[in-house]
């Protein structure tokens, strides 16, 4: 039953994804200041939302984590942070690309939301080479107490433009307000964040049913180790 509802998930969550793609590149209208390179918009601003959604569960699974020691949110925890730093170097490759033909410019150190955000993107890429290289069985906790501590760069991301001056743009989604219809910008825009929160959804528990059985194969790899240590000792 639970691999029924997994495969249509992943069955809508595809037709989404190519559904907001066609709204993306084919059915919104070409914006008039920026021209097509504002189709971006739709791929870094959702890529963005889905980052900060990994980024709040590996937070809460940490937290859980720390306080009870319990496997299956350090296996939350672990998952929703790989998923959050894929989406989160989307953001960074997508923002430099539009920030080229809207600035003039690749980069600027200068703006806090770019840079916070690369920041963000450097503490989640911490994280996972802790979980990866840390000795000595510490590397859970450790990178608990990270991730919560590295949390807190995620409100001041999204937080940056409105209390910084900053060259990346103010979050504005305006229509007709008369008209009483989402006009055609804020509909593509809408229908890729569904899509790519349903992806982003459904890479997450891909990721960590993977983890799960790769810890189940780890444990019983050890039991027949030691069984077949015990019996050794035993001849």
């Amino acid at each position: 039953m639970k691999n029924r509802i997994f495969t249509l998930f992943a069955i809508i969550t595809a037709a989404l994804v190519a559904y907001g793609l066609y709204q993306a590149l084919v059915a919104a209208p070409t914006e008039r200041t920026m021209g097509d390179i504002q189709r971006i918009f739709y791929i870094h601003v959702p890529s963005a939302w889905v980052s900060f959604l990994c980024f709040f569960v590996n937070f809460v699974a940490s937290i859980f984590y720390l306080a009870r020691r319990n496997a299956i949110a350090d296996a939350w925890a672990i998952s929703s942070a790989e998923v959050g730093v894929l989406f989160c170097t989307v953001v960074l490759l997508t923002g430099p690309l539009w920030g080229r033909y809207a600035w003039g410019i690749w980069w600027s150190w200068g703006d806090v939301r770019l840079t916070s955000t690369l920041v963000l993107w450097l503490i989640y890429v911490s994280y996972l080479m802790l979980r990866r290289f840390a000795v000595g069985g510490q590397a859970a906790k450790l990178s608990a107490v990270l991730s919560i501590f590295g949390f807190v760069d995620v409100p001041l991301v999204y937080l940056s433009i409105r209390f910084f001056r900053t060259q990346h743009p103010k979050p504005v989604i305006a229509g007709d307000p008369g008209s009483g219809l989402a006009p055609p910008i804020l509909y593509a825009f809408l229908i890729n964040l569904l899509s790519f929160t349903c992806y982003g959804l459904l890479l997450l528990l891909v990721r960590y049913r993977l983890e799960r059985l790769t810890r189940a194969v780890e444990e019983r790899q050890a039991e027949q180790a030691l069984e077949l240590e015990t019996a050794g000792v035993a001849r």
